[in-house]
């Protein structure tokens, strides 16, 4: 069976080396063996919104922040991903809910 991790340094790899189509479709495959792997949702969201496939970053941004609920990094990251994809009241919307983790609040 493969194992997710390094599925994941796969993907790393290849979005350094350039091949972020193919650090896609690696994540995809960690997603498959392992569908709860917070990292590879994080870096799809980021990945995909470089490619302009927003509503795809946002699932996966989502899915971090569903996957995570007490962390607020997952909230600043879903903030700055919907504000890439143009989406502004919804990042200031996640931008607050990483505040308010932070503080403590739920």
């Amino acid at each position: 069976m493969a194992n997710p991790h390094e599925m994941y340094d796969e993907a790393v790899k290849l979005k350094d080396s350039g091949d972020l189509a193919g650090a896609v479709e690696k994540l995809r495959g960690v997603l498959e063996v392992e569908p709860g792997h917070t990292d590879s949702h994080s870096a799809l969201a980021v990945y995909l919104q470089k490619l302009g496939d927003f509503d795809a970053a946002i699932e996966h941004a989502n899915k971090v922040v569903e996957l995570e609920p007490k962390d607020p990094f997952s909230y600043t990251q879903l903030s700055v991903i919907y504000m890439r994809c143009g989406r502004i009241p919804e990042a200031e919307e996640a931008k607050a809910r990483a505040h308010m983790v932070q503080a403590g609040g739920h």
